[in-house]
């Protein structure tokens, strides 16, 4: 089962191919408890190494934090007052021994936006199927769901009595996706059976929905979004085609012969034709992805009364 921060590890090693500076790092000596830097009292970081450390930009876990002062000797760090949560980042509390990335290229924060943009995205030409379940009553024919965000039912069946254990297709049904609020609620959705079905028994519900962004590093990608994991390497590619177009823009103020010399081995608009790539090879699995998805559920024609 993929996770979510398994899937931006992921990421971080695929774009890594494509850049010739690599992440410096180095790890916090001690933990950090607070989730604030005043002036009165501002959050020193004790940590393994400053050799690399200097006025800027650091990341820890999923925070980025700016960092104003430093000192080699002592190997600590000072957060600006304005440093903790940078750049629209949450501030959190860390653990000792973890890792800080210094002036991270590619932040963790951004990439995990960056998935859940394409996961937003596939949403308009790839089904994210999910299911749900009640028991029928025979003396009712509509039943409830409520906050599942149903676009459309693929399909209903019911298990039959007996050894067999058959689940038996469901034919007759109606689907209201703007159930009345004042009869059963906000955000309610109702489904009307008029086949015969034993009483008492399970219907099952394959419905399509929105896809569900991931916003935890421990969220499976499968239960999650609802996409299957065959899908996983469409997302990779999507992210990192994403986040690949914004080297170009981030290195066009270039200013002196040092940089311009470092230029020359990878001209300008190199990381554009990486995009262009990782786009079509995007695309070409998406379209692909779709067309398994399609065979896997075909249309299927029902009636309401």
């Amino acid at each position: 089962m993929t996770t979510l921060g398994q899937m931006i590890d992921e990421v971080l090693i695929n774009l890594s191919g494509y850049t010739y500076q690599q992440d410096r790092s180095t790890y916090l000596r001690t933990a950090v408890t607070t989730l604030t830097s005043p002036v009165t009292s501002p959050l020193i970081l004790n940590l393994g190494s400053t050799d690399n450390v200097g006025k800027g930009v650091i990341e820890i876990d999923e925070e980025l934090m700016w960092i104003d002062t430093f000192d080699r000797v002592a190997s600590t760090a000072v957060v600006a007052p304005y440093g903790r949560g940078y750049l629209g980042t949450t501030p959190a509390t860390h653990s000792a021994e973890v890792k800080v990335t210094i002036s991270p290229i590619f932040p963790r924060y951004v990439i995990r936006k960056a998935i859940n943009d394409t996961i937003r995205a596939m949403g308009a030409s790839l089904m994210a199927v999910k299911q749900t379940s009640f028991t029928f009553n025979a003396a009712v024919n509509t039943y409830e769901f409520e906050d599942l965000n149903i676009e459309n039912i693929l399909t209903m069946s019911w298990q039959d009595t007996g050894p067999s254990k058959e689940w038996i297709r469901i034919r007759r049904w109606d689907f209201d996706p703007f159930a009345d609020a004042t009869t059963w609620g906000a955000n309610s959705q109702t489904v009307s059976i008029y086949d015969w079905i034993t009483p008492g028994r399970t219907v099952k519900v394959m419905y399509v929905t929105p896809p569900t962004a991931m916003e935890n590093t421990s969220d499976v990608f499968t239960t999650t979004t609802g996409y299957p994991e065959s899908a996983r390497d469409i997302v990779i590619l999507g992210a990192s085609y994403r986040l690949l177009a914004y080297l170009d823009p981030a290195r066009a103020g270039q200013i002196s012969p040092q940089a311009d010399e470092t230029d020359g081995k990878r001209p300008y608009g190199a990381s554009a034709s990486a995009t262009k790539q990782l786009f079509a090879l995007y695309s070409q699995r998406l379209n692909e992805e779709v067309g398994t998805q399609q065979n896997q559920y075909p249309p299927r024609i029902h009636y309401t009364r």
